[in-house]
């Protein structure tokens, strides 16, 4: 089952929401779809479940034009939007049996999927009460429940974990996870870390345009500006910052360095080196010869936020400037 997207484009009056993006999602893959708040994803969400037409260009799911064909796409989709809309005078198992009905489940094969949904999101001591008494993370699983009671090929999720506990988070990420074993899902988040620990792949757009496409380690690595290595020594000495600073800030491939602070004679830095330098084994031998004792060495991974805040912040900033500049 995939996704296909194609010069999607879509104006709201005279605003471009989404500007002619294009990108492919296949089965068994868990893409992070990404952006700050306008970017279009919730939009772009929208397109791909049939709930607006684009301006221009075209989704097909497992092969179908959205377009044309919307009640067999919407048949292999399960969507839960950002605002979930639940029937709050509903009982909990009365709107997941409606919502399995509408999808055509009926007889034995209905009560299966209530019992399996029901287990999987956690809702068992709530199930027999109105929607409307439940708490916002409740309110979410049960919305997790309805997109899923139908066992669709493809998930669309925007913020799935929204009002979640954190054990309930860790919960929903393994069901995500264990559902992508065998389905295409869409996943819209702004924690960061769950998409890091949930997702295969990443999309992140701004200003309606795809700015990165791939794996969270390879955004990683490709947006990084420098390496940076942790270093924590022990040493006696009167003053860190002329005694071991300057050899640090004198080692190959180091652009410069920050003193964190020191606490009972531990002495800590952060080192920015040149990308694709690796300064460890300088360092150790460094500590040798200065009878330092290295408590600690090890390279600082730069993290999915910092890569979103990069190619999302400048968009803003250069916007900002423009605008000033008018």
């Amino acid at each position: 089952m995939s996704i296909t997207v194609r010069n999607l484009t879509k104006f709201y009056g005279h605003d471009k929401a989404i500007d002619d993006i294009s990108f492919d999602v296949g089965t068994s893959e868990i893409l992070g779809f990404l952006g700050p708040n306008g970017a279009g994803k919730t939009t772009t969400m929208k397109i791909v479940t049939c709930y607006m037409p684009p301006t221009s260009g075209s989704v097909e799911i497992d092969g179908y034009p959205v377009a044309t064909h919307a009640l067999e796409v919407r048949k292999k989709i399960g969507y839960l939007p950002e605002l979930n809309p639940l029937y709050h005078d509903m009982n909990v198992l009365d709107y997941l049996t409606y919502s399995a009905r509408l999808h055509g489940l009926k007889g034995p094969a209905l009560t299966g999927r209530l019992r399996e949904m029901v287990d999987a999101c956690g809702i068992g001591s709530v199930r027999h009460k109105d929607i409307g008494e439940l708490s916002k993370g409740f309110r979410q699983r049960v919305g997790l429940a309805q997109a899923m009671i139908h066992d669709p090929d493809v998930l669309i999720l925007d913020e799935p974990t929204s009002g979640l506990d954190p054990n309930q988070i860790v919960e929903i990420r393994k069901l995500i996870r264990r559902l992508g074993r065998a389905k295409t899902v869409v996943l819209s988040t702004h924690i960061l870390p769950e998409v890091q620990a949930t997702c295969d792949r990443v999309i992140i757009v701004n200003e309606g345009k795809i700015v990165a496409d791939g794996t969270p380690e390879k955004l990683q690595q490709e947006f990084r500006a420098s390496d940076m290595l942790s270093v924590e020594i022990a040493a006696r000495v009167e003053n860190p910052m002329t005694e071991i600073f300057p050899v640090l800030a004198s080692l190959r491939g180091v652009e410069h360095v920050e003193f964190q602070g020191t606490s009972d004679h531990v002495h800590r830095f952060l080192l920015h080196t040149l990308k694709g330098t690796d300064a460890r084994e300088q360092i150790f031998r460094q500590a040798v010869n200065a009878n330092w004792v290295l408590l600690e060495l090890f390279r600082e991974a730069t993290t999915l936020e910092e890569v979103f805040h990069k190619l999302t912040m400048k968009d803003e900033m250069e916007s900002d400037s423009h605008r000033t500049r008018s």
